[in-house]
């Protein structure tokens, strides 16, 4: 009589399967063919056991001191900007985010973070006099950047005016002087 067995070994009753177990070691089995090598946690050089553990407890001090605690996600993300080298993306867009605090509420009512280039901020004023101003201000802020944001993320500063309107209306223009008015 040819039974069909369903995935089960031969001369084993159905009952008597742990499939946990069988999962684990058909898992193990795909590792070692992939040449992962299982490796035991180290006892202590007298081979005794830690007090207070019993064996073959699992707890959270297992892992203490391998390097597999968990971390928290402030230092994963640090160390994922760390290693792909984007600690200077990161303080532009701090630089961006944080304006605000960074230069007080006073300067960022009139001026705002436009563009940033390599380590040069443009920042657009709204009046002219406020671009005179920020100009004056410009290396207190370089130094105010470098001690909260690192050493060579914002090295200048550019400093833009107001946008004054176009007066060009329609395809035809005539060269001239223009509006004498300065917008601020």
């Amino acid at each position: 009589m040819n039974k069909d067995t369903g995935g089960l070994q031969p001369g084993r009753d159905p009952d008597d399967i742990d499939a946990p177990q069988a999962a684990l070691n058909r898992m193990r089995e795909a590792a070692a063919a992939r040449g992962e090598i299982r490796r035991k946690h180290p006892l202590p050089a007298n081979g005794a056991k830690k007090p207070g553990r019993s064996a073959g407890t699992r707890g959270f001090t297992q892992f203490h001191g391998t390097g597999r605690d968990p971390l928290g996600l402030g230092k994963v993300v640090g160390r994922l900007v760390a290693e792909r080298g984007w600690t200077s993306p990161v303080a532009v867009g701090s630089v961006m985010a944080e304006w605000n605090t960074l230069v007080g509420p006073e300067i960022s009512a009139h001026c705002t973070p436009e563009s940033f280039t390599d380590t040069t901020l443009h920042v657009r004023c709204d009046s002219t006099a406020w671009a005179t101003q920020l100009r004056l201000l410009s290396f207190s802020l370089l130094e105010k950047f470098r001690t909260e944001l690192g050493e060579g993320v914002v090295t200048k500063i550019q400093v833009l005016g107001p946008a004054a309107p176009s007066w060009r209306k329609g395809g035809r223009t005539v060269n001239g002087r223009g509006p004498r008015d300065t917008y601020g």
